[in-house]
């Protein structure tokens, strides 16, 4: 499933729990993929705490708690690590992390935690979430085998890669328009992983991200930025990145297209990506700005003399995805709408 619907599924969880309708959710998928950004993500936009436990470095008694003698009987100890009201507040999210890499006796531990909100004489807060995320076992990671009891305890949904919701997640998160154009170039390279090679660095949509870190260190050390590449996304597609920036001199005068002058547009398809993503790169950093709708207007009318009418709808699909549906009230964007209405892709 893409990551815009998981995203929607987990919004709908999390509020659930004020009517009391919460089921458990599981996310299954290879690493890199971003499970555990997705469930960071709902909690920054519900301006909610998210305690994140990772299971794989836990023993039971963190989950149960340690036992004390009170006169004559034993009591246990709440662990501190998990949500309280007193503490954390009343809403929030409990996360699960690496629950599949958890060794039989510590998921034990989370099974009435996770289906009955309960450890002992602990309670889990009624307005806290619970998501949980692991890898399969096929993707090589330290994994175990999701005992059926604790699987029937979870709704499960499988994450995958989707090159439109990582593009859009980019463009908000600021990352660095090459790497959005050679994506947009070379759309199966935004996860490439073969568990069979056992790769120590391979493209994911994580990995991507080190490559935008990488292109701000050392995009003025030619001589190493090459080999960061290639440490960060892997060999080949490290390579096919660093020839793409390479190849960037080429490109027109952005501030020339903004400013509404008659720039032509290239003939090569990458630097026609490369175009359409610094565009919406520049829209989006004058989305709050006073010069926003004429902005958006001159990268309207740039987007309708591409010589291939779907590059520039994906221009401007990108570009409703970033900015929004103000968009829609730009007086270029009718003409350019109705002179693409035959060869419509996206729905915007």
């Amino acid at each position: 499933m893409r990551p815009a619907a998981i995203a929607t599924i987990l919004d709908r969880e999390y509020l659930s729990t004020e009517q009391g309708h919460h089921t458990p959710v599981m996310l299954w998928g290879p690493p890199g993929v971003g499970k555990s950004q997705l469930v960071s993500q709902v909690g920054e936009r519900h301006n909610v705490p998210v305690i994140d436990i990772r299971l794989s470095q836990m023993e039971p008694s963190d989950l149960r708690g340690i036992p004390f003698r009170n006169g004559e009987l034993v009591e246990w100890a709440e662990p501190a690590l998990l949500p309280h009201a007193n503490n954390q507040g009343e809403r929030g999210i409990l996360f699960l992390d690496e629950i599949t890499s958890a060794p039989p006796s510590v998921s034990a531990a989370a099974y009435q935690l996770i289906l009955d909100r309960r450890l002992g004489e602990y309670q889990v807060p009624q307005g806290w979430a619970i998501f949980a995320a692991g890898n399969r076992q096929g993707d090589r990671g330290v994994t175990y085998t999701m005992p059926a009891p604790l699987a029937n305890r979870f709704t499960h949904f499988e994450v995958d890669t989707h090159l439109d919701d990582w593009v859009t997640w980019a463009y908000n998160n600021g990352i660095d328009e090459r790497v959005i154009a050679f994506l947009r170039f070379r759309p199966e390279r935004l996860f490439d992983f073969d568990p069979a090679h056992n790769p120590v660095a391979f493209p994911t949509p994580r990995s991507w991200e080190f490559a935008h870190r990488g292109l701000q260190k050392f995009d003025q050390i030619p001589d190493l930025l090459t080999d960061t590449l290639q440490a960060c996304v892997g060999p080949a597609a490290g390579i096919e990145l660093a020839a793409f920036v390479n190849n960037l001199h080429k490109l027109p005068d952005i501030d020339a297209i903004l400013r509404g002058e008659p720039v032509v547009v290239p003939t090569e398809i990458d630097l026609q990506y490369a175009v359409a993503s610094a565009l919406v790169g520049r829209a989006v950093k004058h989305k709050e700005g006073a010069e926003g709708a004429s902005i958006y207007g001159r990268i309207l009318e740039y987007a309708s003399r591409f010589p291939q009418r779907e590059m520039g709808i994906m221009l401007v699909s990108d570009m409703h995805r970033a900015i929004g549906a103000e968009l829609f009230g730009i007086p270029e964007f009718a003409p350019w709408a109705e002179a693409v209405a035959d060869v419509m892709l996206y729905d915007l």
